[in-house]
């Protein structure tokens, strides 16, 4: 005599499949949804690290060395003036980064490295997105200044 198994004894073996596809579901919204949302913070904190060099550098360039300006020698930066200008200006808006003058005193160029904290990475051990803005100032004066 063979045993038959009836349609209600069959479903009881599928019991719990739809609970594990919905977890994988769920598992792969939620990766994408924390790379959208960290992904966009960090083009934020790029963003921002961006204009904090650029007016970092727009404050260090305006340090203009008087002792050549004056007599009409030349309209360079001071180095050491732009340095400290640039930096006090980072250290004010509590970002870090550097700024080099150039060899001639026309350009000050300003590098700054800035972290965006994680919200749904850090389930991974991703507690932090670095991101590094760049800007350069040039100086430009009088009639030979080149347009655009």
């Amino acid at each position: 005599m063979t045993a038959h198994r009836s349609p209600k004894n069959r479903a009881g073996r599928d019991r719990g499949s739809i609970t594990l596809w919905w977890v994988i579901v769920m598992a792969g919204a939620f990766m994408m949804i924390g790379l959208v949302v960290d992904g966009g913070g960090k083009l934020r904190a790029v963003e921002n690290a961006d204009a904090l060099a650029a007016e970092a550098a727009r404050a260090g360039s305006q340090a203009v060395d008087p002792t050549k300006a004056i007599p009409g020698q030349a309209i360079v930066i001071d180095p050491a003036k732009a340095v400290a200008a640039a930096d006090d200006y980072l250290a004010r808006a509590g970002a870090t980064g550097t700024a080099t003058p150039s060899a001639d005193g026309t350009t000050l160029e300003v590098q700054v490295t800035a972290r965006h904290k994680t919200l749904f990475l850090q389930v991974i051990g991703v507690s932090s997105l670095s991101a590094e803005g760049h800007a350069t100032a040039e100086l430009l004066h009088g009639v030979t200044a080149p347009e655009g």
